[in-house]
């Protein structure tokens, strides 16, 4: 198998090189009119570097609790301001919704990022009270995986979450080794091993992985054998690709924001 190409989505996807504009300009838009309604908290610092920043994002009236969403980008791309309009989803449910920025490779490794992760779901867990709701796509969706793993979060911000939804995620990051990707993520085999969620304890919280059935095979697999190794719910998402699975975050009664809600 050339895994230069099984990882490859971009070629595989209709339209792909759009994407990017549209979440951008979708985004934006979203920014600007919860900004006007005074319903975003923009640039909260989690850490002192320049891309240890989040944004929050308010519902009406006092929030239900808090959840948090990772943006992917195998690590290399994106930040916080391109996914602001998936937040609606939840927001619309009542709940508060941080989204995090973080430093990316090669200028890190894929474990400061990790732990990246892990300051800013525990700052937002001080700004906002009661149970935590993780979802996270592709990079984001390991990053949030990782989140289950024993030390990873202080015990008192781990006790809060309630539900983690990894979505089409990369719970085994050994085969990237053998990918050209890996000139800027710097993997070895040992920080493979120790950042693969595939290879954590069963999480003692609930779990449900999430893919697209049109999705590259490989990520098709990873996703079912993340769930596999964690005993967890997988739900394979009819017609829907690696750009496109997270549409639906952006609705609040769509399947995939009704199941977050579920404790």
């Amino acid at each position: 198998m050339d895994l230069n190409d099984a990882y490859a989505n971009a070629p595989y996807i209709d339209g792909a090189e759009g994407y990017p504009a549209a979440w951008a300009k979708s985004a934006d838009a979203y920014r600007k009119q919860l900004s006007f309604a005074g319903r975003v908290r923009p640039g909260l610092m989690y850490g002192h570097g320049t891309r240890e920043v989040l944004d929050l994002f308010l519902p009406e009236g006092t929030p239900k609790s808090l959840f948090i969403f990772v943006h992917g980008g195998y690590w290399m791309k994106f930040d916080r301001t391109d996914w602001s309009h998936l937040a609606e989803g939840m927001r619309a449910n009542g709940w508060a919704v941080a989204m995090p920025s973080y430093d990316l490779c090669p200028r890190v490794r894929i474990s400061d990022i990790t732990r990246q992760i892990a300051q800013a779901i525990s700052v937002s867990a001080r700004e906002i009270s009661g149970p935590i709701r993780l979802a996270g796509h592709s990079a984001g969706g390991h990053l949030v995986a990782r989140m289950c793993a024993p030390g990873v979060l202080p015990d008192d911000v781990r006790a809060r979450l309630a539900h983690v939804m990894p979505i089409s995620p990369l719970g085994d990051l050994s085969p990237l080794m053998d990918t050209l990707m890996n000139q800027q993520l710097k993997l070895d085999a040992d920080e493979a091993r120790s950042e693969s969620p595939i290879h954590q304890p069963k999480p003692d919280t609930r779990v449900t992985v999430w893919v697209g059935a049109d999705e590259r095979p490989v990520f098709v697999q990873q996703a079912r054998d993340l769930a596999a190794a964690w005993d967890c719910g997988l739900q394979v998402e009819p017609g829907k690709h690696h750009f496109d699975v997270i549409d639906c975050l952006e609705q609040p009664n769509s399947a995939l924001v009704q199941r977050l809600l579920l404790d």
